[in-house]
């Protein structure tokens, strides 16, 4: 059943095109104009828990541990799906009661190994625009039908200096959410969908520090670790839609090794 977009996403539409939407793109963020891509931003309704999905080139982790350097990963926590009433009768702390996919990378690619990002890359010659590269991508990598995402808006594009492309982020409403697995093995080899509860949780954000003197937001979901351009797009959308609860900017944390790419 088609489920409409919520009051709150609605009213925030007009909030994703302004030019000054994502704070953190300026100096090296901003727009080359060269090499283009898109990602998506896929936002649904809080699904049941579900096991974990196919990991590709790697073995599973039975159970989340500490790793060295970092403060203690958070183990996952079941978070309650809200009713619909309840939202909409503003009970329910902003974001609370939504998934938001993520994909996890193969650890053996060339670039961006291991590193959890949003579905998406580069634009091709039979993509129209970036909604529909961000779209296509969706559907090639974790087989999210497109007819069953609403778009909401379009992100500012970032620069990434390492890789070179400007990157579009496309915001959706999946109106049908469903169980995801990866479809091009070639490239994921993990989907995950992740409570917005548990992204927005003070207890789950740090500041990630990178060997090379770069640091910025993080977010630890047990043993995920999200950095990177993936994590300043997380910390600008919450900004963003007013979702972001306060977190202290002081507590920083190593990242670990099998998220650690030269890529930013």
């Amino acid at each position: 059943m088609s489920r409409p977009v919520p009051p709150e996403l609605v009213g925030a539409q007009e909030r994703f095109g302004r030019p000054d939407a994502l704070r953190f793109i300026s100096g090296a963020r901003e727009p080359r104009g060269k090499r283009r891509a898109a990602v998506l931003i896929l936002l649904g309704d809080r699904e049941p828990p579900v096991e974990p999905g196919p990991l590709v080139g790697r073995e599973p982790l039975v159970e989340p541990k500490p790793l060295v350097g970092l403060k203690p990963l958070v183990e996952p926590v079941e978070t309650p799906r809200p009713s619909r009433h309840a939202r909409s009768a503003g009970n329910v702390a902003p974001g609370a009661g939504y998934d938001l996919v993520l994909v996890e990378k193969r650890a053996d690619l060339r670039s961006h190994a291991g590193q959890i990002a949003f579905p998406g890359g580069g634009i091709e010659s039979v993509d129209v625009d970036p909604v529909a590269a961000a779209l296509r991508e969706a559907q090639e990598e974790v087989g999210v039908d497109p007819l069953s995402v609403e778009v909401l808006g379009v992100l500012p594009a970032a620069h990434i200096p390492r890789s070179g492309f400007d990157v579009t982020s496309v915001v959706g409403w999946w109106q049908e959410p469903a169980r995801l697995v990866p479809v091009d093995v070639s490239e994921i080899a993990a989907v995950h969908q992740v409570p917005v509860a548990q992204l927005l949780d003070p207890a789950n954000r740090s500041t990630w520090v990178h060997p090379g003197g770069f640091s910025g937001p993080a977010f630890v979901l047990g043993d995920l670790y999200v950095w990177g351009f993936t994590a300043y797009l997380l910390d600008g959308l919450f900004d963003l839609l007013g979702w972001t609860v306060p977190w202290d900017t002081s507590l920083t944390s190593q990242i670990p090794p099998r998220f650690l790419s030269e890529r930013l």
